[in-house]
């Protein structure tokens, strides 16, 4: 893996792109301080420019390089946390390009905790650098955890050479993005919670002292915030198992061809899968099974509404945009 790792660094200081599994989701890396390495990320997603990406730094880097003023608070939460899925944010230093910020006077900045990942940052200008990278699928859909999910993506890349490599390192252990928090506008605002993730809110006030507030209008845009993002092609709908099994039934009833995910006893539909109902067996399975119900050739996937709580606060948050594109579509189906 050591030759590996060692290429996939010189194609990285080459200004080429590679993928990297991390312990959220696979990265579709580029040197964060190349602003022609970093649009080909933008142009490889077909991500928005203005849609900022995270830099991924290596244990113990140097963050004064990134930011012009680290806030004790972000110490402390990088001591707690780092290596693991914590994304800050914080006061972009001058020198750092805006192109990983989407133009804004903020970065983000994590340390991933997957010995690939590591592996690679460590070898990339000596530790010194910083790789953005977002996950490694195309814009808006649904997150990769393997390698064979990004093959999928970005075969054309791949064949193109806009894709330099994948690195293979199994399949994510924890499935979702990280958690983000702000820590740009304490004196304003205090600490917001950008992205729900992991790392819970609680987990983070017991570090420094405060729950981080909700996004306000005037909070930084992050990466996987949008309304409709994390989404398969096929149309997602989420109802309680209260009322699942009556909905399923009538859908089957109708000719409906229907992809379930679950995790409680439920009628079989046209193609299943069932999770386990605690936070991080079904956080790590979500995306790889979005995924397999989007290619059984369903005209729907139904998914039962995950419990409430904060442990489950970052898996809604991912279903609820997976699913906002298809607003309406079962009322839809039985209507019809």
């Amino acid at each position: 893996m050591s030759d590996v790792i060692t290429a996939a660094a010189a194609l990285l200081e080459a200004g080429a792109l590679v993928a990297f599994p991390t312990e959220t989701v696979y990265g579709l890396g580029a040197d964060a301080e190349n602003p022609l390495a970093v649009a080909r990320i933008y142009q490889a997603k077909g991500r928005p420019s203005d849609h900022p990406v995270i830099v991924h730094v290596a244990p113990g880097a140097d963050l004064a390089h990134w930011c012009d003023e680290l806030p004790l608070e972000a110490t402390q939460l990088v001591a707690a946390f780092w290596p693991g899925p914590l994304t800050l944010i914080v006061k972009r230093a001058a020198h750092i390009p805006d192109a990983v910020s989407g133009g804004q006077d903020t970065v983000g900045l994590r340390c991933p905790s997957h010995p690939v990942a590591i592996a690679l940052l460590a070898a990339f200008k000596g530790g010194k650098g910083g790789v953005a990278a977002p996950s490694a699928n195309k814009f808006g859909n649904v997150s990769p955890t393997t390698a064979q999910h990004v093959r999928d993506e970005f075969q054309a890349e791949l064949d193109s050479g806009l894709l330099g490599a994948v690195l293979d390192g199994g399949q994510s252990e924890v499935g979702i993005e990280s958690t983000i928090v702000d820590l740009s506008r304490l004196a304003t605002h205090g600490p917001v919670l950008l992205r729900p993730g992991h790392i819970s809110g609680e987990q983070i006030a017991a570090v420094i002292g405060q729950l981080p507030a909700l996004p306000d209008a005037a909070a930084p845009r992050a990466s996987g915030t949008l309304d409709s993002h994390y989404a398969p092609h096929t149309p997602v709908a989420m109802q309680h198992g209260d009322l699942l099994g009556e909905t399923l039934n009538q859908l089957l009833n109708a000719g409906r061809r229907v992809a379930l995910i679950h995790y409680s006893d439920l009628p079989p539909a046209s193609a299943s899968v069932r999770l386990e109902a605690n936070p991080a067996s079904y956080a790590h399975a979500l995306y790889a099974s979005l995924r397999t119900m989007d290619q059984v050739g369903a005209e729907l996937i139904l998914v039962e509404a995950p419990p409430t709580g904060p442990a489950w606060l970052g898996v809604n948050d991912r279903l609820r945009r997976a699913a906002f594109g298809s607003t309406g579509i079962l009322q839809q189906f039985l209507s019809i």
